[in-house]
């Protein structure tokens, strides 16, 4: 089957119900052996180095890779993707556009779902039928990220992990479900830590888009905290019950205004039982500004951070994170 690339998630549903392989190239990019790298070549080739290191990291991916077709979101993704839809197709990529609309007007994204489903030879019987067995991968997805809030049994970087895995299902949807089964089985046949979020770690929210830090969640742990809930990754997961797939786009938060993501976070702090909460922003991306509402709007404790390029936290980062978990403690 033809590979397609992807640079966020989109309606993946037709992409596989048209015969195609979704691939994300943001998941090739921070899971090459040297992301780093990836961005080197990006500069080299001309782009600024205060561009954000995701988008010359997908740049890189998608050249490294040979990928020929991406599907873009024009609407709804970084505003960055423009120009870098420019300079792939003025070097012989082919683009295929979608677009959420930014007021989740119904109509509007069921005409963009239909487009690209159209675009790709799809029928609505076979989308339908893919949805059904993707939702069914996706539960158990939620029950991993259950695991990780309710018993402690799940870490914050496996729960990633498995919700970041939803957008492509790592390619093969049957494989990423036999993986997903597996690491069910061996977590439902252990006993929870004692010392499970309930009761000892402290829990912590993370928002934003993933980390381009590669050990965030791991150096988070060795301070006695958690991260029990995973803002974007989760939305990634479609944590919705719905078969309606007009709908599951409509509820997912990440495309629309931040206030929708507010709605969520609020909800979900509530329901977990958040301590504070890390506000990741990347460098030079508009996501940046909406620190100033989320602070107006979050009631308790939160770290923002930021970085630029990929790899291992710095020391003035760790420093400030055990900071802000020692004032949580």
């Amino acid at each position: 089957m033809s590979e397609i690339g992807i640079t966020t998630t989109v309606p993946v549903e037709v992409v596989y119900a048209a015969g195609a392989v979704p691939v994300d190239i943001n998941n090739i990019f921070i899971g090459d052996p040297d992301p780093a790298q990836l961005v080197e070549e990006a500069e080299l080739a001309g782009f600024p180095y205060n561009v954000c290191g995701w988008t010359k990291g997908i740049y890189s991916a998608v050249k490294r890779g040979g990928i020929t077709r991406l599907i873009v979101v024009t609407q709804g993704d970084c505003s960055n993707t423009h120009a870098l839809t420019e300079v792939l197709v003025d070097e012989g990529v082919e683009i295929i556009p979608f677009a959420y609309p930014y007021d989740r007007d119904r109509d509007l994204l069921a005409l963009s779902i239909d487009k690209l489903r159209d675009h790709m030879g799809a029928t609505s019987e076979d989308v339908a039928a893919t949805k059904h067995r993707l939702d069914e991968i996706r539960a158990k997805v939620h029950r991993i990220d259950e695991f990780c809030w309710q018993t402690g049994a799940v870490t914050g970087r496996q729960a990633h992990y498995f919700q970041v895995c939803c957008s492509d299902f790592n390619r093969d949807p049957e494989a990423f479900d036999r993986e997903v089964e597996a690491f069910l089985m061996s977590i439902e046949s252990c006993e929870p830590p004692q010392d499970s979020p309930p009761e000892g770690l402290l829990r912590l929210g993370y928002i934003g888009v993933p980390p381009i830090l590669t050990d965030l969640f791991d150096f988070i742990e060795t301070l006695g905290a958690r991260v029990v809930f995973d803002e974007v990754a989760r939305q990634f997961s479609m944590p919705f019950e719905t078969d309606d797939l007009v709908e599951q786009y409509r509820l997912y938060t990440y495309p629309y205004d931040v206030f929708g993501r507010l709605a969520d976070i609020q909800a979900e702090i509530v329901k977990r039982r958040i301590d504070g909460v890390i506000h990741y922003t990347q460098s030079f991306c508009f996501h940046q500004i909406e620190d100033m509402i989320i602070r107006r709007h979050l009631n308790l404790p939160i770290l923002t951070l930021e970085a630029d390029r990929p790899g291992r936290l710095d020391a003035r980062t760790k420093l400030r994170i055990e900071s802000f978990v020692e004032m949580l403690g």
